[in-house]
């Protein structure tokens, strides 16, 4: 009996050895379990996310992206759909042109009253600040002095009316004037007047403009039908008949050398040959626009002011082609027609009693309006800065500033 209570003791002990070996390791297996993971949270985030909508990447919209040059450009915006002669909105931040012009709220305009009778019909800025000008109306050469506002008068001769005026690569004022049926200089400080008259067979030609080619040759327009050359070197002069006859008005050089004039009564354009001095029609789309008067941009691309249609056309000769844009307000008449610095296309528009700016990158107008009425503006030319105009309705010159 003392040996079964023996045995059953240590039995007892035995199994409580067990139990407690298997309960400690049991404790050491398990403690992994009970400390987080350090890899565990990195991995859950570079896994891909289940989620169709992520909060950091935003819905795509392109529709709301700002305008490209593309879209400025795109040849079927229309010009004439802006028939509010109000300055236009300025460029798109994104916009992408190769000289933006100034805001028309950056514009200045400034008149300078001429001798009255004088009736100045062409201006010309000349190259140490002063601006001369026909005085139609007194058979002279004006010259303003815009610091001062003083004028004077250089007569040029009985009979004298003079048209044209542009300052030649000598510097001095060249005259076309119609009354002496000559090309006249005078010599910017002597005021010594010389004249070249015209052919005797080309008496009575209405001379009207004239402009430099590339070789420093004066070519001149006569409305009777007659266009024209004077070497300054030699002074010698010819002059043709116009191929379509009566008509032939604005004339301008491009860049290159080349020259072009406009037929008010012929309704074309036309080309001279320095070879040949031929003169090549080019017809424009418009039928009958009445091209006034002609200008080139740096690209050499022409740029015409159609006085019966009311628009602004453009020819370009590497394409051979032509655009128009009909100018804003109800009975626009387009009149001069000149090329800025900056490529900016401006007009004196009659029925507006306004010069207008036309960017022909956005295709849209400015219209600034003259203070006095009616001014006539017949012409237009300029240097960095400034565009000056000859008020002939007004005895006035006016000049428009930009920045």
């Amino acid at each position: 009996m003392g040996g079964l209570q023996t045995n059953h003791a240590a039995m007892l002990r035995a199994i409580a050895a067990i139990l407690v070996t298997v309960l400690i390791g049991g404790c050491a297996r398990g403690a992994p379990a009970t400390t987080p993971a350090p890899t565990a949270t990195p991995l859950v985030d570079a896994a891909p996310s289940p989620s169709p909508l992520p909060p950091t990447a935003p819905p795509a919209t392109p529709t709301k992206a700002p305008p490209t040059p593309a879209d400025e450009l795109s040849p079927t915006a229309a010009p004439t759909a802006l028939p509010s002669p109000t300055p236009t909105p300025e460029p798109s931040p994104t916009a992408t042109t190769a000289a933006a012009l100034p805001p028309a709220s950056a514009l200045t305009i400034q008149e300078y009253a001429v001798p009255r009778g004088s009736r100045p019909h062409d201006v010309a800025p000349a190259p140490d600040g002063g601006v001369w000008y026909t005085a139609q109306g007194a058979g002279a050469l004006g010259r303003l002095d815009p610091a001062t506002g003083e004028t004077r008068h250089i007569p040029l001769g009985a009979g004298s009316a003079p048209h044209g005026v542009i300052v030649g690569p000598d510097g001095a004022p060249w005259i076309t004037d119609s009354g002496l049926n000559a090309i006249v200089r005078v010599d910017p400080l002597t005021e010594t007047v010389e004249r070249f008259p015209l052919p005797a067979d080309k008496a009575n030609a209405n001379l009207n403009t004239a402009a430099f080619d590339g070789s420093g040759v004066l070519w001149f327009t006569g409305q009777n039908g007659v266009y024209g050359q004077l070497d300054p070197a030699s002074g010698q002069i010819a002059a043709f008949d116009a191929p379509r006859g009566r008509g032939p008005y604005g004339i301008a050089a491009t860049p290159a050398g080349l020259v072009y004039y406009a037929s008010l009564a012929g309704s074309h354009i036309a080309r001279i040959d320095p070879a040949t001095d031929a003169a090549t029609v080019l017809d424009p789309p418009t039928p009958g626009p009445g091209a006034r008067r002609v200008w080139s941009d740096s690209r050499g691309r022409i740029w015409v002011s159609e006085w019966n249609a009311g628009q602004l056309s453009m020819y370009d000769p590497a394409a051979e082609a032509w655009r128009a844009w009909r100018l804003p307000g109800g009975s626009p008449l387009a009149y001069a027609v000149y090329v800025d610095e900056r490529d900016a296309v401006w007009l004196s528009d009659f029925g507006a009693n306004a010069l207008v700016r036309f960017d022909p990158v956005r295709e849209t107008f400015d219209v600034v309006t003259l203070p006095s009425s009616p001014a006539n503006v017949r012409q237009i030319l300029g240097r960095p800065g400034e565009v000056w105009g000859a008020e002939s309705g007004v005895d006035k010159l006016v000049v428009v500033r930009s920045p």
